[in-house]
């Protein structure tokens, strides 16, 4: 009989050992005393490396944040790994981060097929999946399906759309070529602009799609102007809308063009027009949602000021033009109101309840008037935008 009572003594032993290192471990992964820690994959080198600032912007500002005092008592590490803009190395790098780095959210992380590729797997162990960097209208549509999964900028079905309302009210005639990448990024965008121009005179006479592989769209192009379109939809990232805009130049081309807003930022444009050499740029139609640091207009404005302090002295070397460090920054400053919102010991189960209750109405690197707001049944952060050429 005292064998029994041995492996009951054994057992409640284990028992009160598992206890005490449930509530030992009863903060989440991420968060100590004085730490919050922040993962995220970007293309630091690839087809999309022009993207890369979008966390060099965001890692400058926590940094900025930082030297204030961080997040009530905490100050944020931005962890962000490479993946070449390539959705296998986005798994695995995802994967180290929750697995072995233990970060509190996965934040920031950009792509589409990217952030799909890693979805399944973040919701499933329930971390949360904060501000993704892509306007796939999945990342607001499927948030029952996915809660612990939120985007940020304005849906790419909704800037399809946009344009597609845009050249039926101001050319009922018009006959559109699309350049698009060929995955959901692209096939988002392409949907919207069918609705926008649905009951409408206006016309996709030719769409052409391209693989993130490949080395350029020369024969896109050529087969879009062929087609006798007399307007250019780029629905490329900006490698290929560049490409887009110079073959179409070489050809003596020269549509309407409609570029989509991830690569519409000045410095891309400014590599498009071939040193002001090339006339198909002229006046290309765009959605804008943030302050673009090279308009003269946000010259004197407190924010921007900020912005270019931030950036010399937390991301030394990074040029100031670039719009996609001013996202970074964007969503990084939402990221500090909802972390600070969560509580004196953050929690995912915090950070997920503030997910269904942004509102802000004046993040500062965004336009004047555009909100960042959500519900438990909206979930698209960023709804409004400027057309602009």
């Amino acid at each position: 009989m005292r064998r029994p009572r041995l492996v009951l003594s054994i057992l409640v032993l284990a028992g009160a050992i598992a206890s005490g290192a449930i509530a030992a471990s009863s903060v989440d992964p991420g968060i100590t005393a004085k730490t919050i820690l922040l993962g995220g994959t970007a293309p630091l080198s690839g087809p999309a490396s022009a993207y890369a600032s979008v966390a060099r912007g965001a890692d400058a500002y926590f940094k900025y944040v930082n030297a204030r005092g961080g997040v009530n008592g905490r100050t944020i590490t931005y962890k962000y790994l490479d993946d070449a803009y390539n959705p296998a190395q986005t798994i695995q790098a995802t994967r180290q981060l929750v697995e072995q780095d233990k970060v509190f959210a996965v934040f920031n992380s950009l792509g589409t097929e990217h952030n799909v590729a890693t979805r399944d797997y973040l919701n499933q162990l329930k971390v949360p999946q904060l501000f993704v960097a892509s306007g796939a209208t999945t990342f607001g549509r499927d948030h029952k399906r996915y809660p612990y999964t939120i985007g940020f900028q304005p849906s790419y079905q909704a800037e399809g759309w946009i344009y597609g309302t845009y050249l039926a009210r101001t050319k009922p005639g018009a006959m559109i070529a699309v350049l698009f990448q060929n995955d959901d990024y692209g096939k988002d965008l392409l949907a919207g602009l069918r609705r926008g121009i649905a009951r409408s005179k206006v016309k996709i006479v030719a769409a052409e799609g391209y693989e993130v592989t490949a080395t350029d769209v020369q024969s896109q192009i050529a087969k879009l102007k062929a087609s006798g379109a007399t307007t250019l939809a780029l629905f490329a990232t900006p490698k290929f809308a560049i490409q887009g805009y110079v073959f179409a130049n070489r050809l003596g081309w020269r549509p309407l063009s409609i570029n989509n807003a991830v690569s519409s930022a000045p410095n891309i444009m400014a590599l498009a027009s071939e040193g002001n050499t090339n006339k198909a740029v002229e006046n290309s139609v765009s959605i804008a949602f943030l302050k673009d640091p090279t308009d003269p207009k946000w010259r004197t404005d407190t924010t921007m000021k900020l912005y270019r302090s931030v950036l010399a002295k937390y991301a030394r070397g990074a040029n100031a033009k670039d719009v996609y460090h001013v996202y970074g920054m964007a969503v990084a400053y939402e990221t500090v109101r909802v972390l600070g919102a969560t509580g004196k010991t953050p929690t995912r189960a915090a950070l997920l309840a503030q997910m269904r209750k942004l509102n802000d109405p004046s993040n500062p690197f965004l336009l004047p008037g555009i909100a960042v707001r959500t519900s438990s049944t909206e979930r698209f952060p960023i709804e409004q935008a400027l057309l602009q050429r």
